[in-house]
């Protein structure tokens, strides 16, 4: 009898706790979360550096959501929408820009993803090479994963 009154109540605080979320914690709870690895992830830079040997830079910035940041490697100026990304990657890419991963960390979460570390840019038309910190955050927008903020500082120290 005990135990029938204990497993009553739990169904009783269990229906009440539902009932009394709110609609938005209900939503987001029920949400779906589309699946991913680190694989996937690691792939969306190389789909972004791909996108820069094409020295077209409508195609790299079509790599960032609408509502996007990217705080750029050799610029001051934050760039929040596509025409000051254009702007921006018409200069960079005029260099021939190539980037490589030196070391990575991934966080993966519900529809976002979190890809930072340490990476190395060689251009080809003056030779320089910069080694830099990134961080690029993701968003699966129900089709693809694109970029919402992306940061790029040169590393203070020289290797």
């Amino acid at each position: 009898m005990k135990l029938a009154s204990v497993a009553l109540l739990a169904l009783v605080l269990t229906g009440c706790a539902t009932h009394s979320a709110s609609p938005t914690a209900q939503a987001s709870s029920t949400a779906s979360c589309k699946p991913t690895s680190e694989q996937e992830i690691a792939a969306l830079f190389d789909r972004w550096n791909q996108s820069l040997q094409t020295r077209d830079p409508h195609r790299v910035v079509a790599n960032y959501a609408e509502h996007s940041i990217l705080l750029p490697t050799v610029s001051n100026q934050p760039r929040l929408t596509p025409a000051e990304k254009l702007d921006y990657f018409q200069h960079f890419l005029a260099n021939g820009p190539s980037g490589k991963i030196d070391m990575r960390f991934i966080e993966l979460g519900c529809n976002s993803a979190v890809d930072a570390g340490l990476y190395t840019f060689t251009f080809t038309k003056t030779g320089a090479v910069v080694h830099a910190r990134y961080t690029y955050t993701y968003r699966w927008d129900g089709t693809k994963w694109l970029i919402t903020s992306h940061h790029s500082s040169a590393m203070p120290e020289n290797k």
